[in-house]
């Protein structure tokens, strides 16, 4: 395509999306192949508009604890927490009751707005699902802030079991596109995630599903992503970035520019019009100029927490951030 192609692809695609029109697949696979500079910045801009046509300016803000740490049987390339690969990191079944609680009440104190447990693992169950749920109902009692759950592949009764906690959001992310996860992870697959996400949303729950982006994947699929989430309707989108991870597969992966890293954000945000794409693990290492304009074309939430060393900054320093990019954390 020339420029002027690109620029008339993107202000057409503009045009459907701000008419509440929905872009297929081949509409959304023309914008991820777009490559010159004008075209680029065509397309950043138009993903700047959708964003502030339609998204709240209240930022989205929520932060994780780490609830079940390693031993994880699953063979997933990218992770630290798989027990099929050598990297260091903490093992433990269960995180402290007490340590839990104390968690949600700093971040509540500090206006975040979700709060939720992740464990390692392909599914947790028994006495573990018990001791989660319990910490989730004595947040939930205290009303401070909201909850959400990232425990793996659960079947229908624990699920069940975990709503009646008060949770009322269920994260499970689909990682990337069904192209490229077997490559990827095999011990699991994309179906097992939708299977389990569907059961969440008939139990009630809100869903929030994402992936990480900078694997090897192509742009066209990180597109072929955000257009597999529309089946299962997240209320969230994270955007991790891949951190190469010593010991694992990935390890040696370069890392993704800037530019693909904003490119990625306009196609979830064309993709998504409404929904909050959240930054996740990984965006310590963008520049405060990325981060900025990151969140003009289509970012509007983000993990925070103070006690999460891989964010890379405090709660106080991310609503700084949140006010210079135009919204109220």
């Amino acid at each position: 395509m020339t420029d002027n192609i690109e620029v008339e692809t993107v202000s057409r695609s503009l045009a459907k999306v701000l008419s509440d029109g929905q872009l297929d697949e081949n509409e959304l696979y023309a914008l991820a192949d777009i490559e010159t500079p004008e075209g680029i910045e065509a397309l950043l801009e138009a993903a700047s508009e959708i964003t502030a046509a339609f998204v709240p300016r209240k930022f989205d803000s929520c932060t994780i604890v780490n609830a079940r740490s390693g031993k994880c049987s699953e063979n997933c390339k990218w992770c630290a927490q798989s027990a099929h690969y050598h990297t260091g990191c903490d093992t433990y079944e269960i995180v402290g009751h007490d340590e839990a609680i104390a968690a949600a009440r700093y971040n509540a104190e500090r206006g975040v707005g979700r709060y939720s447990l992740v464990a390692s693992g392909r599914t947790t169950h028994g006495t573990v699902l018990d001791g989660l749920c319990r910490i989730l109902e004595e947040v939930n009692a205290e009303g401070r802030i909201g909850t959400c759950a990232s425990l793996g592949l659960l079947d229908a009764a624990d699920l069940r079991k975990l709503y009646d906690s008060g949770c009322r959001r269920y994260h499970c992310n689909l990682e990337t596109s069904p192209t490229y996860f077997g490559k990827l992870c095999s011990t699991h697959t994309i179906d097992d995630k939708i299977a389990t996400i569907k059961d969440a949303k008939r139990i009630g729950f809100e869903v929030c599903s994402g992936g990480i982006i900078g694997m090897g994947e192509t742009r066209r699929q990180r597109a072929e992503l955000a257009l597999k989430l529309r089946e299962v309707e997240p209320v969230s989108i994270p955007i991790n970035i891949l951190a190469p991870i010593k010991g694992t597969p990935l390890q040696d992966t370069p890392l993704i520019s800037d530019e693909e890293i904003l490119i990625a954000v306009a196609l979830f945000r064309f993709a998504h019009p409404r929904v909050t794409l959240r930054f996740a693990g990984g965006r310590s290492r963008l520049s405060r100029h990325t981060l900025l304009r990151a969140m003009k074309v289509g970012v509007n939430g983000a993990i925070v927490g103070d006690l999460l060393t891989t964010i890379g900054s405090t709660i106080d320093q991310d609503k700084a951030l949140v006010a210079e990019a135009g919204y109220e954390f």
